[in-house]
């Protein structure tokens, strides 16, 4: 496929405004994963604030990623583990604190699930550790309570004009040592030099050896034009502003009009061909799945016809020593489930609704049986595939039916 990596903006981009993700949008990018194309969440937000989402998309089965704090962080979906990381020096603390006390402006960081503050009476504050499940710790002596170096600071203020000559200021006066912007009109950020979406979105594709060409990146602000800018295909959401939409490539609906879905079904469901899926990284992505535990692994795919293997050992046979029925019957729909998402319109899901087998003869422990899934019915609502599973030697063990009723996302 053309593109192999789909970045994602979160708050305004994947979330609607009531900070969830559409059941269209969860479809539409679990498909995409299920096709082979990962996923990766970029956003201001903490890490802790991020691992909710990661796990609604199950980005951890699909070889996923989360880019937190801006761009501070790199984490691994599926173990968790920090790819990449920059902090601010401690040192730097009191002037910043400092100059927070002068202009009468919040302060706060993150650490693991918590938030520190001066300030936790402020409704900003309040409402950032409400979004993110985080603990407000009070700091009244903040720089000094910090003892560790934090990914980035925030100072508040519904004082724009004087946030905004802060921030003038400090691009000057702290160029080649810190980074500012502001991400609200009431929130200042503070992170390291050089740190945002595009350069960190940079050092991930140097690590999984991928080009900008093969990046899809989808955001909604200000902080989004750099990534836009960075990927193959940069596409901003309805609801942005004019000078964000002129940085990308092709503008998508609203994030309440599921921009993000109408974008991936439009981008990439329409131009996948059953040739080009990628049933390497399929078999690699489920092997914590179900078919993963059962050892099914996909051996060929085809509009009309999809194949796949599963051994008969310890995890499928019976106390006896022969091939449980209902492993066959789970290999069945497995070889089915996909044929079905192949033939389906990207604005279509696809849940199985029967299974039915004759169980013809025995597949012995030590054996590998293989499944051939044939379209016999495709309906608007619903698809009728035989499935046949046959001995190494080619003796047929079982004939299934599996039906698959299409609906239409919502």
């Amino acid at each position: 496929m053309k593109y192999k990596l789909l970045v994602l903006d979160v708050d305004g981009t994947l979330l609607n405004e009531t900070k969830e993700i559409s059941k269209r949008t969860l479809a539409a990018l679990l498909k995409v994963q299920q096709m082979g194309v990962r996923i990766v969440l970029a956003s201001g937000r903490p890490t802790y604030g991020v691992m909710p989402l990661a796990k609604s998309l199950e980005l951890g089965n699909y070889g996923g990623y989360i880019l937190s704090y801006n761009g501070c962080q790199i984490i691994d979906a599926q173990n968790g583990k920090i790819l990449f990381e920059r902090r601010i020096n401690p040192e730097m603390l009191p002037y910043l604190e400092k100059k927070a006390h002068k202009n009468k402006f919040a302060l706060f960081t993150y650490h693991d699930d918590t938030l520190i503050t001066n300030s936790p009476e402020n409704e900003h504050i309040q409402s950032e550790a409400r979004l993110n499940n985080l603990r407000v710790i009070k700091e009244e002596e903040f720089s000094t309570a910090i003892d560790f170096a934090p990914c980035k600071c925030m100072l508040v203020s519904d004082d724009e004009e004087s946030l905004v000559s802060l921030e003038d200021h400090w691009k000057r006066r702290l160029n080649g040592a810190l980074d500012v912007f502001r991400s609200e009109p009431y929130f200042l950020e503070v992170v390291p030099c050089s740190i945002d979406k595009a350069n960190t979105l940079g050092v991930l594709l140097e690590q999984l050896k991928m080009k900008r060409e093969e990046v899809i990146a989808i955001g909604d602000g200000v902080c989004d034009v750099t990534m836009i800018q960075l990927a193959g295909l940069g596409i901003a959401m309805g609801h942005s502003q004019d000078s964000v939409k002129a940085c990308a490539d092709y503008v998508t609906a609203s994030n309440e009009e599921d921009g993000v879905a109408i974008a991936v079904e439009k981008v990439i469901l329409e131009e996948i061909r059953a040739t080009e899926i990628p049933l390497d990284e399929l078999n690699t992505q489920a092997r914590h799945a179900l078919m993963g535990n059962l050892g099914i692994q996909y051996t060929y795919a085809a509009e009309d016809r999809v194949e796949a293997t599963m051994p008969v050992d310890h995890r499928t046979r019976q106390p006896f020593g022969i091939l449980h029925g209902g492993a066959t019957l789970a290999l069945a729909e497995t070889v089915a489930g996909l044929g079905s998402m192949i033939l389906c319109q990207p604005d279509e899901i696809v849940v199985g609704m029967q299974v039915s087998g004759n169980h013809i003869s025995s597949a012995h422990e030590g054996d590998t049986v293989r499944a051939v899934g044939t379209i016999v019915h495709k309906g608007r609502s619903s698809h009728v595939w035989n499935v046949d599973v046959f001995t190494s030697t080619n003796k047929l063990v079982s004939s299934v039916r599996v039906v698959n009723s299409v609906m239409k996302k919502r």
